[in-house]
């Protein structure tokens, strides 16, 4: 019987080692179901006290772009199971580590190096797997920007760092007079890369959903892919702000977004949930982006869904069965920090709880930034207009103070 076939004991010779690159409120989540199951928890990131760091059995700060850093901490623990859940992480490493089998990397090290870049996952939906996408175009230096959008994109369009994360560094142009600003914004957002953007014309959308997809084993041993309601959302300079599930869209749009989520992530590979972000328009369907892991929109599963993302996650890397069933309307409204100051409390709690079927989660960030998400409202109702309005007013009563 193989070793991935079986759940040890934590902190012993049998435990089953998962070790997660990336550690904030998704991956505390996700350290949260693993440790359900008994597995013995590693949690990586960039900076001390990160959410996961706070729930884990044992914790590092890293700069994880740096590959002889990144390779030196895996052989140091040797895990069974890599989870990356950033995007600013050394792939070349990963993919030599899953090449010699000296552990299993999710979904596979090549889905974690073609999405942490915006070029490598576009070409692949566009170019190889013709999906639908918006217009695009690359640019490495200013004029080269100016030279995309007025001879090919248009306005308005949208620009983004070819790696970054939750929005960071996104802006909408809607003339030339904005180019500039832009260009120096996605320079200053990018993660890594911070030389070369992705410049994205405008698609003239209705909603747009995150189709979360989860490859799991079935009772045979073989894969096999899953969907759960999808999830509507607002982004904002392209943060998520709200979400709910479910999304009330067209049969045919719905059958269109699955279509899309599976050739995507059954080319990717590997075991996990991804969430596919896609625009909607009737009955068409545009690929945007993909994450294979947690999304940031998918919080809503928390209150939603008889299995979150986090556990659908944790059960699909681990080969156990999962359930993506739906189990009452559910919405998420994010809480930001207001405040530029480390160490902040929070009141109105009481207040915020006190609205019918509302729960609040806290992520503990250290350090608070105005516009950092710094944890969530979540919401039951009758239907998603009901869940969204009392997430956002458990949301709003939430309140962040510098002591």
């Amino acid at each position: 019987m193989s070793k991935r076939s079986l759940i040890g004991t934590p902190l012993s010779l049998s435990a089953t080692k998962v070790m997660l690159l990336g550690s904030g409120e998704l991956g505390k989540e996700v350290i949260i179901a693993l440790q359900r199951f008994g597995v013995e928890t590693v949690a990586v990131d960039r900076y001390a006290d990160a959410p996961g760091h706070q729930v884990t059995h044992r914790a590092y700060v890293i700069n994880m772009a740096d590959g002889l850093a990144l390779r030196t901490l895996i052989e140091q623990e040797r895990p069974d199971i890599i989870v990356p859940e950033i995007e600013a992480i050394a792939t070349d490493i990963l993919i030599e580590i899953e090449q010699t089998a000296f552990a299993t990397v999710i979904p596979t090290a090549r889905a974690a190096k073609l999405t942490m870049n915006r070029e490598g996952i576009r070409c692949l939906a566009a170019e190889t797997l013709n999906l639908s996408t918006s217009p695009y175009a690359f640019a490495n230096s200013l004029v080269e920007l100016r030279s995309v959008i007025d001879n090919k994109i248009g306005y308005p369009c949208i620009v983004k760092p070819v790696m970054s994360s939750s929005g960071k560094g996104q802006s909408r142009i809607d003339h030339a007079g904005e180019v500039d600003t832009a260009w120096h914004y996605a320079a200053s957002g990018g993660r890594v890369d911070q030389g070369r953007v992705i410049v994205e014309g405008v698609i003239d959308f209705d909603y747009e959903i995150t189709q979360l997809t989860v490859r799991a084993l079935d009772a045979d041993g073989r894969v096999k892919t899953h969907f759960c309601e999808p999830v509507g959302h607002v982004q904002v300079h392209g943060d998520y702000v709200e979400s709910w599930q479910p999304q009330a869209m067209s049969p045919v749009a719905l059958q269109r977004s699955r279509e899309i989520a599976r050739k995507i992530t059954d080319n990717l590979g590997g075991l996990g949930i991804f969430g596919v972000e896609l625009f909607i328009k009737g009955d068409n369907v545009w690929f945007s982006e993909v994450s294979p892991r947690p999304h940031d929109t998918g919080m809503v599963t928390m209150c939603s869904q008889r299995q979150s993302e986090f556990e659908l996650h944790a059960r699909a890397i681990l080969g156990l069965p999962v359930d993506t069933a739906l189990q009452e309307p559910g919405a998420s409204a994010v809480i930001y920090g207001q405040l530029e100051a480390k160490g902040i409390a929070f009141s109105g709690m009481v207040e915020a709880l006190s609205v019918p079927q509302s729960d609040i989660r806290l992520f503990g960030k250290p350090e608070s930034f105005k516009r950092r998400r710094m944890g969530v409202a979540l919401a039951n109702g009758k239907d998603t207009d009901e869940a969204r309005s009392r997430a956002k007013l458990a949301a709003s009563r939430v309140i962040p103070i510098k002591l």
